[in-house]
């Protein structure tokens, strides 16, 4: 393993050792989990693909906010989309698509669900298993944070942080990528978004949707505006992460990937200019 010479700051070249190995495990595990929660919440969402606002649903209701459905018209099976009460056709992605050569109706395709079939229950029995695992998951890395500084240090952004703000934004909307120890600002304020918001509100929503817990803490269902709410913003929150992904992928990209993935699997970060040598490695 590469050991970094000397107490000094690094320079342009130095291999400097950025992530714990608490912070790489559980990335790994969040994104197994990220992974599996997505494919089979599509599947339980296929089981009734409407979201509503409030606490209850029905034909006496009329709170739907966001909705997928099938339809037969003369030119045959035809898939649409309501957002906020506008309809868009989505026929061949949602609402209506392609199964073994059919047309069919169903919310997401079947290549974007865990089964890939309509299975209910072992989308459900998948979905709670890694829900759990990432609940879990993301208290271990909360305490090992906390006590190792990584919290602190990465995740909470600091005055000088926020001051550098504007600038940080400039130099990522120019490609323009700094290599050293230290996050970003954004990378900050992107990390603490997930980790303190996102993923903590995702298993609030998600313990708000069931009648046990509901039994056992009928508030949480009150405080997020009704059981159907809460599906609503555990569904949104899902989009949010879904985005979060994809603009860390192109990031990583950009950046430079083998230098963040050798970060992220042996901890190992190379600051500066990639063009320096160490340690015999390029």
């Amino acid at each position: 393993m590469p050991e970094q010479v000397e107490d000094r700051p690094p320079k342009a070249g130095d291999l400097v050792y950025r992530q714990s190995g608490w912070t790489r495990i559980t990335h790994w595990l969040w994104a197994i989990s990220l992974f599996f929660l997505l494919l089979t919440g599509l599947q339980i969402f296929n089981a009734h693909p409407t979201l509503y606002i409030g606490d209850q649903s029905g034909f006496s209701f009329d709170n739907a906010v966001f909705s997928m459905s099938g339809e037969n018209t003369p030119q045959g099976p035809a898939g649409y989309t309501t957002i906020l009460g506008y309809r868009f056709d989505t026929t061949g992605l949602f609402g209506v698509s392609e199964d073994r050569g059919q047309l069919v109706g169903r919310g997401f395709p079947a290549w974007a669900t865990i089964p890939s079939y309509t299975d209910l229950a072992t989308g459900r029995v998948i979905h709670f298993f890694f829900a759990w695992l990432l609940a879990g998951t993301l208290l271990v890395w909360l305490a090992a944070s906390l006590a190792n500084g990584h919290f602190r240090r990465d995740i909470v952004p600091s005055r000088e942080d926020v001051r550098n703000l504007p600038k940080d934004i400039a130099d990522h909307a120019r490609l323009r990528f700094h290599h050293t120890r230290d996050y970003s600002v954004l990378q900050k304020l992107a990390y603490a978004s997930v980790l303190v918001v996102m993923l903590p509100l995702m298993i609030l929503t998600g313990l708000a949707m069931s009648p046990g817990m509901n039994a056992a803490m009928p508030w949480l269902p009150e405080i997020l505006g009704g059981r159907q709410t809460a599906r609503t913003i555990h569904f949104l929150v899902m989009v949010l992460l879904v985005g979060f992904f994809v603009v860390h992928m192109l990031m990583i990209l950009a950046a430079g990937p083998l230098n963040e993935m050798r970060s992220i699997i042996t901890g190992w970060y190379r600051t500066g200019s990639a063009r320096h040598t160490r340690s015999g490695e390029e």
